[in-house]
């Protein structure tokens, strides 16, 4: 059959080493108001801040901060642009980890508007059509894990027993530019490389599988999945070339958030979205926890349901890059999880127990699970198996 797909809106990429010190010139390009947005304070507290703040004032650049400690709430953005609004900003640039990156997205997208972020989320209230404008916005991820920087979407949360996790999602959301700067990543500790190493890599299997996956976004996630299998773990343990792992973890990330803005995700961030807006569960380590038994959860459901799915040799091709073995399409699927469990050992990633998750709040967790993200899981799950799959990693 003909190839066909589409590839939608990416931002201009700056990545490496130093290319922080490009910002500055970037920013003059859309003016001289500039709103910050970043993290409680490892970021401004960091020599990266210093140096590059005496730039921009050299480059006649006016900046207000913000910071954002936690997982952006939709009051969190809509306070910040009804204060924020009159102030005619050029550009808003999000710096830190993915909070702060969408938060700065949903800000940027509002500050003209003016509106509540309520209007667009998906799946909660009016679900508006967003009409913009948006302000230019630049991403720069201090951390390897969400692929914030590439995607249209700014995940929002409002934690508690009527919580949520949900996208405000638009093209016009989307960076003017991503800067990736690995040097950034430096001073990241052991439990955040883990936890966002392990969101990257689920976030590049689960595109790789998805139902929506196409030539293109397939190459970038194996090109990003050898990335992770060379550098999570010894970066974890600081062991060999920091540096280097570094660049090829932000480099994963980077294409992880390409990979799922194009073709989408799987059952892992379906349940990611109720686990982290129910408990104080951190998304990377939602994710971390439950990659392994949901890959077999859904590669059991698919020799079942769906033998000819194209997702099966799949996970035999993904479980033989990561061990270098060449075998049958079954024993490279029982590699490939052999894999992801002795990760999640290895990168001591908590069960949900830890996180207050109990056997009576699975059905709960289950029936808030259907969002975007399982849409494009490569086999419809039935609420049993999602039950196993949470209750297995409790």
């Amino acid at each position: 059959m003909p190839l066909s797909f589409a590839v939608a809106h990416l931002p201009r990429i700056e990545f490496g080493p130093g290319s922080l010190a490009r910002l500055p010139s970037i920013l003059q390009q859309f003016g001289t108001r500039i709103l910050v947005v970043t993290g409680a304070r490892s970021f401004i507290a960091s020599p990266h801040w210093q140096a590059l703040a005496k730039q921009l004032v050299q480059s006649r650049i006016d900046c207000e901060i913000i910071h954002v400690s936690a997982e952006p709430s939709p009051a969190l953005v809509d306070d910040a642009v009804r204060e924020l609004r009159g102030h005619a900003f050029d550009a808003v640039v999000g710096i830190g980890g993915g909070s702060a990156l969408d938060a700065g997205k949903a800000i940027a997208g509002l500050l003209r508007p003016g509106n509540s972020v309520m209007d667009h989320l998906e799946g909660v209230g009016p679900e508006l059509p967003y009409t913009g404008p948006a302000t230019p916005f630049i991403a720069v991820p201090t951390t390897a894990g969400t692929g914030s920087e590439a995607t249209k979407n700014a995940v929002l949360s409002r934690h508690g027993t009527d919580g949520f996790k949900k996208s405000f999602r638009d093209d016009r959301l989307v960076a003017e530019y991503a800067i990736v700067d690995p040097d950034l990543l430096a001073t990241c500790p052991p439990a955040i490389i883990a936890a966002n190493g392990m969101d990257a890599f689920t976030q590049l299997l689960e595109s790789y599988v998805s139902t929506k996956a196409n030539p293109l976004t397939d190459a970038l996630a194996l090109s990003g999945m050898a990335s992770v299998s060379d550098s999570l773990l010894p970066w974890y343990a600081g062991k060999g070339d920091a540096a280097e792992y570094r660049s090829r973890m932000a480099y994963a990330a980077l294409l992880s958030g390409i990979t799922l803005a194009q073709v989408g995700l799987g059952s892992v961030h379906g349940l990611a979205a109720p686990l982290g807006a129910f408990y104080p569960i951190p998304h990377g380590a939602a994710c971390g926890t439950l990659v392994a038994e949901a890959t077999r959860i859904n590669i059991e459901a698919l020799k079942e349901r769906a033998p000819g799915s194209p997702a099966l040799k799949k996970y035999a091709d993904v479980g033989r890059l990561l061990t270098g073995l060449a075998g049958s399409e079954e024993a490279s699927q029982a590699a490939l999880l052999d894999t992801l469990e002795d990760w999640t050992r290895q990168l001591d990633i908590p069960g949900l127990g830890n996180y207050g998750v109990t056997r009576a709040d699975i059905p709960r967790i289950v029936a808030n699970s259907r969002g975007s993200s399982m849409k494009t899981n490569p086999v419809v799950l039935s609420d049993d198996e999602i039950a196993r799959l949470v209750s297995v990693r409790l």
